[in-house]
């Protein structure tokens, strides 16, 4: 994570984005969101993983969440680490991928770019976390988050996008256990 951007707060409430190497478009398969929502589930489970919102875009994910251990920036650093490795797995062995080659290329260069990182690269490395301090702009940020596909045209109501907390908010499970905002 870039070091101009901390999360001050260990038990403070934030949002997040971060994006895939290149803004690549990889979240267009059912297995990818799956790599995203099994791990954040797992997070949640067995973390301390606190995940108030959320909407996974094809190249990016926003997240309102908090570390019930209050160690924030090691849970997001080893959430990344994980999913990097398991969607270059994922990207790999899927024998419909036909930007296979492309992408991998991609997450290898940008790897090696890298002096902190060992081969390839998946994730933009800065996150610029944003403390929630007021209702006022956790109501914002969960609107922005949710209001994300149908910005970029994806959908026409929020709730029709399968991969958000949108579908929670409407009392519509979706898949990642949030915990909804009073």
């Amino acid at each position: 994570m870039s070091r101009k951007y901390k999360m001050h707060d260990p038990e403070g409430m934030y949002f997040i984005s971060f994006a895939t190497i290149n803004w690549i478009d990889v979240f267009v398969r059912e297995e990818y969101f799956g790599v995203i929502t099994d791990s954040l589930n797992y997070c949640i489970e067995n973390k301390g993983l606190i995940v108030y919102g959320y909407c996974i875009m094809p190249s990016h994910i926003h997240l309102i969440f908090r570390d019930s251990n209050n160690d924030p920036s090691k849970l997001l650093k080893e959430l990344k680490a994980f999913t990097s490795k398991e969607m270059k797995k994922e990207i790999d062995s899927n024998p419909h991928e036909s930007r296979k080659d492309w992408i991998l290329q991609m997450m290898k260069e940008a790897g090696s770019k890298k002096s902190n990182v060992k081969s390839h690269q998946f994730w933009q490395q800065h996150n610029k976390p944003i403390e929630l301090w007021s209702n006022h702009v956790i109501d914002q940020k969960l609107d922005y988050i949710h209001n994300n596909p149908v910005e970029a045209g994806f959908v026409d109501d929020p709730v029709h996008w399968k991969y958000s907390s949108a579908r929670d908010y409407a009392g519509i499970k979706s898949y990642v256990n949030i915990v909804l905002i009073e």
